[in-house]
């Protein structure tokens, strides 16, 4: 069904409008989250006898490293939806086996996706820096949504696409 591979191809350039923009406003607002980051790798807001603070980073050049990684990840995750949603886009009318190719970049920007924000948010920043515990800098929730959010939209765009008749 054609509206099945459209809405695909919508879904996929929804995510990567976030990417996009979620890489973009950390950019042009760079101090707003840098100091999220450097507050949760500093640990300095967790409960005060965490016996776990000497996992903290604290050396503003690492902190501003995994910054610039998280922004240029969020930018290759968008990227690679919007590369996939044009391709979703151009081959919405053609062979399953054709529009089933055009879905790599998709499956890639989804796994860019758990990376940061299951992995680095929910794994290392909520467990590894104990970001759960900081009542101001606990982005676990957000985080949440948003990885939630592409995995199921990598669950609809991996669903078989038939032929179109």
């Amino acid at each position: 069904m054609i509206a099945v591979r459209y809405t695909k191809a919508f879904m996929v350039l929804g995510l990567a409008a976030f990417g996009l923009l979620v890489g973009f406003d950390n950019i042009v607002d760079y101090p707003a989250n840098d100091a999220f980051v450097q507050h949760v790798l500093s640990m300095d807001t967790v409960f005060p006898d965490n016996a776990l603070k000497w996992r903290a980073i604290t050396h503003p050049g690492w902190q501003t490293a995994a910054y610039v990684a998280i922004i240029a990840a969020q930018i290759a995750m968008g990227l690679c939806f919007l590369f996939c949603a044009a391709r979703l886009f151009m081959h919405a009318r053609k062979s399953a086996p054709v529009f089933q190719r055009a879905k790599t970049l998709g499956i890639v920007g989804a796994g860019l996706a758990f990376a940061i924000w299951f992995v680095g948010f929910m794994v290392i920043g909520g467990e590894w820096f104990s970001m759960w515990q900081s009542q101001q800098w606990n982005g676990q929730q957000g985080a949440f949504h948003f990885y939630m959010t592409a995995m199921a939209v990598l669950i609809f765009l991996m669903q078989p696409d038939g032929e179109i008749a």
